[in-house]
């Protein structure tokens, strides 16, 4: 018997299997931001609650990391050139790759409206984890630059008198700081979202694990 005929566009399941879908600097980048990420976000609820915005919203000290104030201060710093140099390395290398615009975009309105709705009503595929979703799409690109409106605001907040323009930027010191707070808020809303995903769809965590 002949064998199945495949188009152009198509490969057999086992090609397919052994594809490369992330590089080993995007899953070694994506690693190293998720734990800059979370040090940073545990210990800076441990810096909030030393001096809250919101006096009535405390977080537990069960969920902070740091112990104290300059604890948490040195953790929170430590994170922060982790998050800032290999964020930088990220954006570096997929701007020179072309996997920012090849991963990224287009996204428009309309294929986010459409691409949500599928997601709704459980009709949105996963099958080719090398394309994303217009919703994925946009909570990447949104993810990407609520990281650099975290390290902005945070530098407003911690040097606030060597970067004036920066600070006036935001709206003045205790601006910055609710704009930190949001940005950290969003980032917390994310990673919520990106772990059930990843739990409704663990090819994705094997894929950024092995690669393939």
């Amino acid at each position: 018997m002949a064998a199945p005929h495949l188009s152009a566009h198509e490969t057999p399941a086992p090609a397919r299997r052994s594809e490369l879908i992330q590089p080993g600097w995007v899953r070694a980048t994506h690693w190293l931001n998720a734990l800059a990420a979370i040090v940073m976000m545990l210990s800076g609820w441990q810096i909030y609650d030393a001096s809250p915005i919101f006096p009535r919203f405390m977080f537990p000290m069960s969920i902070t990391l740091g112990g104290w104030l300059a604890g948490a201060l040195q953790w929170h710093f430590a994170a922060m050139w982790l998050l800032m140099a290999n964020g930088i390395v990220y954006l570096v290398l997929s701007v020179l790759s072309g996997r920012l615009f090849s991963r990224f975009f287009p996204l428009s309105p309309s294929a986010v409206g459409l691409d949500l709705w599928r997601a709704l009503t459980g009709k949105l595929s996963h099958a080719d984890l090398s394309h994303y979703n217009a919703v994925q799409k946009l909570a990447y690109v949104a993810v990407i630059v609520d990281l650099v409106v975290l390290v902005l605001s945070g530098l407003a907040i911690w040097k606030s008198v060597q970067f004036p323009l920066l600070r006036a930027l935001m709206g003045g010191y205790d601006s910055a700081r609710i704009v930190h707070f949001c940005a950290m808020t969003f980032l917390a809303a994310f990673l919520v979202v990106h772990v059930v995903m990843v739990v409704l769809v663990p090819r994705s965590l094997i894929a950024m694990l092995r690669g393939r």
